[in-house]
């Protein structure tokens, strides 16, 4: 009998004419303009905005999916057990709260530039009676103010993409790691594949931005997250990246066609 493996299988190794496929779509990719990196104001004033109704409209328009996607990538630290976890753009602390309910850790900084968010997670964490586990800071991603090697495990949880300075995020998340700490990044991607990356762009820029309008009331914060996908690297140039930042080995892991791609990586 034929075996087919899961979707969400860790990917497998490509053959020689996979390989060239990729080397030349990403001489494509590096041959053109970069994405204007996001205006860090901006993005404060978007997602202040649609805190309110943020978590929601994840859920209704991942239909869901987005919560397996997340336990995923929480369960994926459990055999490391991180007793001090740094969970940067923390929002309205969403991953915070399912990592302290499924890691059992003995504190959990939530981080984010916007306070409008945390304002949401700091009412979720009270309502899950975790607020003597689970604490909020407004702080930035990139100049973290926290001292080296201060953190058992750091995640951070469909916020990457949105760093106005991505590798300088990565070389600070390695440098707030033990030695040996481990870093668990999971964001949204563009499929890259055919028919799904079709599919996707017409579902991205048609239906994502008309029921974010509809629920959220904001023009811009559903047009910019199909934006800030595409402009967020696949996992074939982030992993160079991540060990460019400090990291001495990086897996990664791809979710339902390619939608939402997790990194491990080991300081």
């Amino acid at each position: 009998m034929i075996h087919y493996p899961e979707q969400d299988s860790i990917e497998p190794t490509p053959s020689k004419k996979q390989k060239k496929a990729e080397a030349k779509r990403t001489a494509q990719v590096a041959a053109q303009p970069a994405s204007p990196a996001p205006d860090p104001e901006k993005v404060v004033a978007m997602f202040n905005s649609i805190a309110p109704t943020y978590d929601s409209l994840n859920h209704s328009l991942s239909l869901g999916i987005d919560r397996r996607w997340r336990r995923k990538a929480i369960d994926a630290l459990k055999p490391f057990a991180p007793q001090t976890i740094l969970d940067i753009a923390t929002g309205t602390g969403d991953f915070a709260i399912l990592a302290a309910q499924r890691l059992d850790p003995d504190r959990i900084i939530g981080v984010d530039i916007s306070e409008g968010m945390m304002a949401v997670g700091s009412e979720k964490v009270k309502t899950a009676g975790l607020d003597n586990v689970i604490y909020f800071m407004k702080d930035d991603s990139t100049d973290l103010s926290f001292d080296d090697e201060t953190f058992d495990a750091v995640t951070v949880a469909y916020g990457a993409r949105n760093f106005h300075n991505l590798d300088a995020g990565l070389r600070e998340m390695c440098r707030v790691l033990i030695p040996s700490g481990h870093l668990m990044l999971v964001e949204l991607t563009t499929p890259p594949r055919f028919p799904m990356k079709q599919l996707f762009h017409i579902y991205s820029h048609t239906v994502m931005p008309f029921i974010g309008r509809l629920i959220s009331h904001n023009d811009s914060a559903y047009t910019y997250l199909p934006q800030s996908m595409s402009a967020f690297p696949q996992a074939e140039e982030l992993k160079p990246r991540l060990l460019k930042a400090g990291f001495s080995d990086v897996q990664f892991q791809r979710f339902t066609f390619g939608l939402s791609t997790m990194y491990l990586a080991t300081k």
